[in-house]
């Protein structure tokens, strides 16, 4: 039966106020979250980010930075193997740029130290050179045909022609005749709206923690909703056999 088949009778939950199960750890401070997690011995860990929407990164420095006490280790990009998984190559990249930084945000290098100021230090240390490259701002302009690409060879088969090659995905979706509709409606009005770039408001900081056993196998404890994907993608990357990696979902706060 459609939805919109259904009667607004039977729903038990729809339009009432439920109190939520989880309400009361998540407002006193209960909770916990993957930031909350801590594990004898561990590094922390801190990004460091391209300032720049489209740059070609042409070389990374850490030689200062491995040189900062309690550091133990600074992973960039090249540090990840070569993939022919499209999907896989997509989630590598943007963990960690590799030859381009494609967004005013995107990792290019990871520290882990034994403390957050030592992490910190040897984050202000590490020297990037880039070159800037065409980019632009906006979604309209970024699909016009002309317009700069940021990734090549990423155009899915459900893309018309026509369409620039930073669409790399179309669907169309609907319900019903929508050309009735709107003939049979006493008023139709027709607006373009565009907003800010919107993300979940969810309550906790996105954190996790990781840990690899003496075996090879490894834990992690993180905010998801999709552990499993977590760790089939984390798995893939690190080069682990699936079963070699558990995760554990942690309380989230919203999403």
């Amino acid at each position: 039966m459609a939805f919109d088949e259904t009667k607004t009778s039977d729903f038990r939950i729809v339009g009432t106020r439920p109190r939520r199960p989880d309400g009361v750890d998540k407002v006193t401070g209960r909770a916990q979250y993957g930031a909350d997690m801590s594990a004898p011995g561990m590094l922390h860990g801190l990004i460091l980010r391209s300032p720049h929407a489209h740059a070609r990164i042409k070389s990374i420095d850490t030689a200062s930075a491995l040189k900062v006490p309690g550091v133990r280790a600074i992973v960039t990009g090249a540090d990840f193997a070569e993939t022919d998984d499209r999907d896989l190559r997509d989630t590598r990249d943007n963990c960690l740029a590799a030859d381009r930084a494609l967004y005013d945000g995107h990792a290019v290098a990871a520290v882990a130290a034994t403390s957050l100021a030592a992490a910190r230090k040897a984050l202000d240390l590490i020297e990037v050179d880039y070159e800037p490259l065409p980019h632009v701002t906006d979604v309209d302009e970024a699909m016009k045909p002309d317009a700069p690409v940021v990734q090549k060879g990423r155009v899915s088969e459900t893309v018309p022609d026509g369409y620039s090659e930073n669409v790399t995905g179309y669907w169309e979706f609907g319900h019903g005749d929508v050309e009735a509709g709107l003939a049979k409606a006493d008023l139709v009005v027709e607006r373009s709206f565009k907003t800010a770039a919107t993300h979940q408001g969810y309550i906790e900081p996105h954190a996790c923690l990781a840990s690899l056993n003496a075996d090879g196998k490894g834990e992690v404890w993180c905010c998801t909703q999709g552990h499993f994907n977590v760790q089939k993608v984390c798995a893939a990357l690190l080069g682990l056999e699936t079963s070699a990696l558990r995760v554990t979902a942690s309380e989230i706060g919203g999403g």
